[in-house]
């Protein structure tokens, strides 16, 4: 406690002596606000980096993770110290209405980064900088820790089948000990006829045994099927980057 005490003691003074304590803030403080917002926001950009999980990371994402954060610190000084704010703010949050993020988000989280980033551009920009930096260091600690440590993450790795078959063949007797042998638990997703009704293309989820060989199990469907066309795939992403 006697330390935090003297760290935000130190800041107060260096506050006072930049001039951080005006209601409007100066240039140095406008500096210094950009700084430590794009500082921070790299931090929320390498935390991405090192936890994503996709094959579709992309440099130009990391990019506007940057941007925003820092851009939203220069909206938020502006709109916070400006006597008509009321009127900036409102044409600030229409212009955001109007422009649609510009890239097809391939998972959840990037959603969360955007959301994470422009959060602390907002504090930085309202002037709370120890706030800003211990929650940003908290927050990359723990989403950090979540990733690696595999968190919620399934116990086994799920996979998708998919199998065509000629329309004799009756895929339930034809499957099922297979299945039992390989799978711990399987779920029959949609039959759809194809090729002018020639043929029958199933799909599954399956969810494989510990240890279950995969070369062994499409060999065994590939026989089941008559030599058809089979497809696993798996619904989990563990790529590394």
């Amino acid at each position: 406690m006697t330390y935090l005490a003297s760290i935000t003691d130190t800041f107060e003074t260096i506050r006072e002596r930049l001039g951080f304590d005006l209601d409007t803030p100066g240039f140095a403080e406008v500096v210094f606000a950009l700084g430590v917002s794009f500082g921070l926001n790299l931090i929320i950009g390498t935390l991405y980096k090192a936890t994503y999980r996709g094959t579709r990371y992309s440099q130009d994402y990391v990019h506007t993770l940057v941007i925003v954060g820092t851009v939203t610190t220069i909206l938020i000084l502006v709109v916070g110290n400006h006597p008509k704010a009321q009127a900036i703010g409102f044409g600030m949050f229409a212009a955001f209405a109007m422009i649609r993020f510009r890239r097809n988000l391939g998972q959840a989280r990037d959603l969360a980064f955007i959301l994470f980033s422009m959060m602390t551009g907002m504090v930085v920009g309202a002037r709370l900088y120890p706030t800003a930096a211990a929650t940003t260091i908290v927050m990359v600690a723990a989403i950090y820790i979540l990733s690696k440590k595999e968190a919620f993450a399934p116990k086994r790795a799920s996979h998708q089948l998919r199998i065509r078959v000629n329309n004799d063949i009756q895929y339930d007797q034809a499957f099922g000990p297979v299945f039992e042998e390989f799978a711990d638990a399987t779920e029959l997703i949609s039959v759809e006829s194809i090729q002018a009704g020639m043929m029958t293309e199933l799909r599954w989820g399956i969810l494989l045994k510990s240890g279950a060989k995969v070369s062994d199990f499409m060999e065994k469907l590939q026989v089941a099927s008559g030599n058809n066309r089979v497809i696993l795939t798996s619904t989990q992403r563990s790529f590394d980057n």
